[in-house]
Formats: structure tokens, C-alpha cells, sequence
């Protein structure tokens, strides 16, 4: 292609934002970057994904210490994505959490993901030197586990596969804040490179039904409202249902991966083709709508090397 591959000519910094949404919960947000959330309890702090490196962990650190000093206690992993997590060592927590199906997807692919990461996106893994390996974490669940942080009780829940196999939230059901991970995208290109699309729209339907009355997506700005809340959730689910419908049409027409693309373009770019990372995404996220498609459940496993065999394939 003569564009640069994946995000690599991105070297453009966003602008942050730390955003009070209750007596307990804060956003992080960065204009389409990975967000990370953060829960001020009555006696420590919990993150909600760490960012992507130690050394880029360190703002959300000084935003936490500019509302507390409470120490951080726990990090919660809401999916395996190496952007999410490889930052966590440096919030020297007690207790890293993720549920088990991410578990499993670190041993199985963890390694791979970093390497396939950073090589997509780099201003994403500013000071990559001080990653110290993959993050593992300290304490699964299956499927819901409730946290009580003093008075303020923590719902963590693997509420169904979409983003990834093992995605994971935090919900304070006193005050109907969501953390959602990347299960939830808003005014922000949509990562499905690893999705289960055909699951992805009925976890959306669970959140949903929470009530939230605030939600920190996984990009994007801080939803405010109920009604932003549901814009929110439906703006990912769109996409994910327009997107499979794509890969589905393209299978059954015998279409190869390029053919698909462009059709998808076509169908998907009017709507989500002015937001961030778009153009990084959808490479992706049509390689995984046409294997799913096609049969694949389980997505492959993306390398650094199928990543460029990918990129070039859409040459053309």
C-alpha cells in the first residue's frame, strides 16, 4: 500500500482528559485512545486497564494522586489486548484481576499480541523499554465476582464474549457507573480483529439492561447520561452487526479478503469513516468478519507477520 502500515506514521499526541463521573468513579479518557477508568473506595483505589506501558501508566498515576492518596489495591484486565495491559506493573498493585477465559488467551496468544501490538501502533507504546514482560494475572473468576472496597461495593463480571472471548466489566450498582472495556466504543473506530461479531450485539443487550446512567467505553469520550449511555452501546452495536453482515455476504458470494474490504468500505465507511483509528481498524476487523464468516470461531492468532501478509493483501 503506499500508506504506512497499520498506524505506524500515528505520532500525532491526544489531548487527555480525567473527568469526575460520581462520588467514587473517574474517567481517562484520550480522544480515541485507550481509555483506563479508575474506582476510589473507601480504602484503596482499583484501574481499570493500565494503558500500554509502565512509563504511560505513570499519568494515569499523577491524575489519581491529584484526587487521592489511597493506594492502589487492585487492577482489573477487562480482555488480554496488550494496549490495555502491559502498563499494569507500574501501579504495584495487590491484586490483578482478570476472569479466566482472558487468563487463557494471555498463555495462548500473549506473546504474540505484544509483539503484533506494538508494531501497529508505536505512540501507543511510548516508553516500550520499560515493559517487563507480559502482565499475568493474580486473581480469575469464571464469571462474576463482587469486590466490597470498604462501604462500596464493585460487581466484576465476564458478561459474555464480544471484543474477545473473555471480556470483563466493573459495575457500581449503587451508582450506575459502567466500566466497559472495549466491549463499548463511542465516536471511535471499532478494534474486531479478535471479536466473536455473532455473540458481540446480545453482550451489548446485558449491558444494557444494567441501567447505566454513566459508562467509560473502552475509547471515546465519557458517556454522561442514560442517553448517552445507550447511544453509546448502540453505536457499537451497529457497527458490529453491519460489519458481520459484510463478511457473511462476502462468504457466501466466494469473495476473497480484498473484495470484502471493499464492499465493507463501502457499506460502513459514511457512518464511521470520519472517527479515530478507523483506518487502523478496519483491516482487522474485516479479515476477522470474513473468518467468522466462513467457519473460523476461534480467531487466528495475529502475528507481526500476519499482520503485514494481511496489509498487503489489501494492496489494490
Amino acid at each position: 500500500m503506499t500508506k504506512a502500515f497499520a498506524s505506524t506514521a500515528d505520532l500525532e499526541d491526544k489531548k487527555i482528559s480525567f473527568l469526575r463521573l460520581s462520588e467514587h468513579a473517574w474517567a481517562y479518557t484520550a480522544e480515541g485512545d485507550p481509555n483506563s477508568g479508575v474506582i476510589v473506595g473507601d480504602d484503596g483505589v482499583m484501574v481499570i486497564d493500565t494503558q500500554a506501558t509502565p512509563g504511560m501508566a505513570g499519568d494515569v498515576i499523577r491524575r489519581i494522586r491529584e484526587v487521592t492518596d489511597k493506594p492502589v489495591k487492585y487492577v482489573l484486565l477487562t480482555h488480554y489486548h496488550a494496549v490495555r495491559v502491559l502498563g499494569a506493573s507500574a501501579y504495584k498493585a495487590q491484586e490483578i484481576i482478570a476472569s479466566q477465559a482472558t487468563l487463557e488467551m494471555i498463555r495462548e496468544r500473549g506473546a504474540q499480541d505484544m509483539a503484533s501490538e506494538i508494531g501497529r501502533f508505536p505512540r501507543l507504546f511510548r516508553a516500550v523499554e520499560s515493559i517487563p514482560g507480559l502482565t499475568w494475572p493474580t486473581l480469575t473468576f469464571e464469571r462474576q465476582m463482587t469486590l466490597w472496597m470498604g462501604k462500596l461495593e464493585v460487581q466484576i463480571i465476564h458478561v459474555g464474549a464480544g471484543h474477545t472471548r473473555g471480556d470483563t466489566i466493573a459495575w457500581l450498582p449503587s451508582e450506575k457507573v459502567l466500566f466497559s472495556g472495549d466491549l463499548v466504543e463511542f465516536n471511535a473506530g471499532i478494534y474486531a480483529g479478535d471479536a466473536q461479531l455473532e455473540e458481540w450485539p446480545a453482550t451489548l443487550d446485558r449491558l444494557r439492561a444494567l441501567g447505566p446512567e454513566k459508562l467509560v467505553p473502552g475509547r471515546g469520550p465519557a458517556l454522561m447520561t442514560p442517553a448517552e449511555c445507550e447511544q453509546g452501546i448502540a453505536f457499537t452495536q451497529d457497527f458490529v452487526r453491519a460489519l458481520y453482515a459484510c463478511g457473511k455476504e462476502g462468504a457466501a458470494a466466494g469473495w476473497n479478503l480484498n473484495q470484502v474490504y471493499k464492499h465493507a468500505r463501502h457499506k460502513l465507511d459514511p457512518a464511521y469513516g470520519r472517527f479515530p483509528i478507523y483506518e487502523h481498524c478496519m483491516p482487522f476487523d474485516v479479515t476477522r468478519a470474513l473468518d467468522e464468516a466462513s467457519g473460523i470461531k476461534h480467531p487466528r492468532i495475529w502475528t507481526a507477520e500476519r499482520d503485514i501478509e494481511m496489509w498487503k493483501s489489501l494492496e489494490g
